[in-house]
């Protein structure tokens, strides 16, 4: 699978730490707008976010870099990562408020 940017990449991110009520998914829906991925964030009840992208591989990889760092006032600990093949049905980077599975 392809696109303008080359290979498509998704990847599943869980940051813990104290990423949340510090801006961390507007920081996250920010990123990935910028860089023209898809896919979509939100705080999971343990106190972790949850991160679902998209896109050119490359962008991909320079969001997950962002995450790891986070926004100012943010302190991220921990980050848990996979790779699993891009879904196909995102079309913009969303902010969810389902409060995780």
């Amino acid at each position: 699978m392809t696109g303008p940017g080359g290979a498509v990449k998704a990847a599943h991110v869980v940051v813990d730490g104290i990423v949340q009520g510090v801006g961390f998914r507007a920081f996250a829906r920010r990123e990935a707008r910028r860089l023209g991925l898809v896919g979509w964030v939100r705080n999971l009840p343990d106190g972790r976010v949850e991160v679902w992208v998209e896109g050119p591989a490359e962008a991909v990889d320079a969001l997950v870099r962002q995450l790891e760092r986070g926004p100012r006032g943010a302190r991220v600990e921990s980050v848990e990562k996979d790779h699993p093949p891009p879904a196909g049905r995102y079309t913009d980077f969303e902010v969810r408020y389902d409060a995780g599975l």
